[in-house]
């Protein structure tokens, strides 16, 4: 029999629709190209005053993209996390500085949305991830096992020391909902400090920016993605940022097949099972961070309950699509003024 594997597509589903790159007087601008980091396509867009400084500072945002990975991949055998996993249900596990500021802010979200952003999710990742292997359906005694290794209350942070433990043998971590949006928010910030005027950070589609764009724009324009995939090269808006960061979560490119039915990737710790309330959720927030994780919250948490933590939360919008075959557009109370009507 045919083993089926969890889909992993390279697909974007924020697109850099146009960055018109006709640099101004004085300044050039610096397209890095796409780079393999975290399991998805980076690419870093710099404006500076000259050749070296714009080098200079895509340069230190590889990087800094890198060196995060290289702390929080539960595909890294030597990464922080992965020690994590191996060990902090026997001892504390000392970590870095960038990592325990991750998991600071993931327990702080996880709090915040009642657990529909939960980085313990790891067994129910594991279990999903063996049934597309296998292409049999985990068991209701499987599911609830690996629902009971989740929970964020069962990851145990002490900033006096940066160790982590965990209450229980078998929990644990995933940072896929919020180490890359942490890695843009660093990355952004080596470009500031490397000189750049303006930039724009790309991974995977998650994408911060700042400063004013090359060619005299006003705003950097991007383009999103439809979810509605029989129309797969139509953009379902642009949107226009200065200095935001904007992040898209959807079931319709990734997600787990199972004897021919298929799971989103986005796991709802409650009921145990790939979430499909929306076709997609792109938040629009001041850094990476925040818009990563509360993509993926608002995907498990749905309609209603996503647009009233959405709008309980200062300077963060969303704009959110139901599912097929409706595909209706909603969006938050002031999602709209982000929207542009440049082609």
């Amino acid at each position: 029999m045919q083993t089926k594997r969890l889909i992993r597509i390279a697909v974007f589903t924020i697109i850099i629709l146009a960055v018109i790159f006709f640099a101004p007087k004085g300044m050039v601008e610096l397209d890095s190209g796409y780079k393999n980091i975290m399991g998805t396509f980076a690419r870093v867009l710099v404006v500076a005053k000259n050749q070296k400084t714009a080098q200079k500072a895509i340069d230190a945002a590889f990087d800094c993209l890198e060196r995060i990975e290289n702390l929080m991949s539960v595909h890294i055998a030597r990464s922080e996390v992965s020690k994590i996993n191996s060990l902090a249900d026997k001892e504390p596990v000392t970590v870095s500085d960038d990592t325990f500021a991750v998991l600071e802010k993931s327990i702080q979200i996880c709090r915040l949305t009642d657990g529909a952003f939960d980085i313990t999710i790891g067994a129910l990742i594991d279990l999903w991830k063996n049934a597309a292997d296998t292409n049999q359906p985990p068991t209701d005694d499987e599911l609830a096992k690996a629902k009971s290794l989740t929970g964020y209350d069962k990851l145990i942070l002490n900033p006096d020391d940066n160790t982590v433990r965990f209450s229980r043998q078998g929990v644990k971590i995933d940072l896929g909902g919020i180490a890359k949006g942490y890695a843009i928010d660093q990355a952004l910030e080596t470009l500031k400090n490397a000189g750049a005027l303006g930039g724009l950070v790309d991974l995977g589609g998650n994408i911060r920016c700042f400063g004013t764009p090359a060619g005299r724009k006003e705003y950097w324009l991007i383009g999103l993605q439809n979810p509605d995939l029989k129309n797969p090269d139509a953009l379902l808006m642009n949107l226009k940022l200065t200095d935001e960061a904007v992040a898209t979560s959807g079931h319709y490119h990734r997600f787990y097949d199972v004897q021919g039915k298929r799971q989103s990737h986005i796991i709802d710790t409650k009921t145990s099972y790939g979430t499909n309330k929306l076709s997609s959720v792109t938040i629009i927030a001041k850094d990476a961070i925040t818009a990563d994780a509360f993509s993926t919250a608002v995907s498990v948490l749905g309609k209603e309950k996503g647009l009233e933590l959405i709008e309980s939360i200062a300077d963060t919008e969303a704009i959110l699509v139901s599912p097929a075959p409706d595909y209706e557009k909603i969006f938050s109370n002031n999602a709209e003024k982000y929207i542009s009507d440049t082609d």
